[in-house]
């Protein structure tokens, strides 16, 4: 009589230092309404915006990352440099680095989208403001 054995095997995934994320970060509020960061990593992030009806955020510009949005639900006003596009459930843009854009909820529900930046310095303050709804930008 033959005899088995049963065993398990666990698979994993080793990522390389270089590309394992590092967690999820607290949703943060803004003015305009709110994000969370869903995965980081280097050279890139991914965030979770979501835009109060007849919100905006400031014309801005980053030095060191593009972005690309895709939108999950409500419609999306992007100003991309001269451009400016709406965007519906499923669509997308691309935001060059260097290039001046904002996004608006002319809608009324709110505009969810996921965010990817990527480049060499993802942090939060390579935002230069050029125009803002609530006084954020530096005189």
């Amino acid at each position: 009589m033959a005899r088995y054995q049963e065993t398990t095997q666990t698979d994993t995934l080793h990522l390389a230092p270089a590309i394992t994320s590092r967690g999820v970060a607290a949703t943060e509020l803004r003015p305009w309404g709110a994000f969370t960061v869903l995965e980081e990593g280097r050279g890139y992030k991914i965030k979770r915006i979501e835009v109060k009806p007849g919100h905006r955020l400031s014309l801005q510009m980053h030095h060191h990352r593009s972005e690309h949005w895709i939108v999950v639900s409500g419609t999306a006003r992007v100003v991309c440099g001269e451009q400016e596009v709406l965007l519906s459930n499923n669509e997308s843009t691309y935001v060059p680095q260097c290039t001046s854009h904002r996004l608006e909820n002319p809608g009324v529900i709110p505009l969810v989208l996921i965010e990817v930046q990527n480049g060499e310095y993802l942090g939060e303050d390579d935002i230069i403001r050029y125009q803002d709804d609530y006084a954020r930008t530096k005189d």
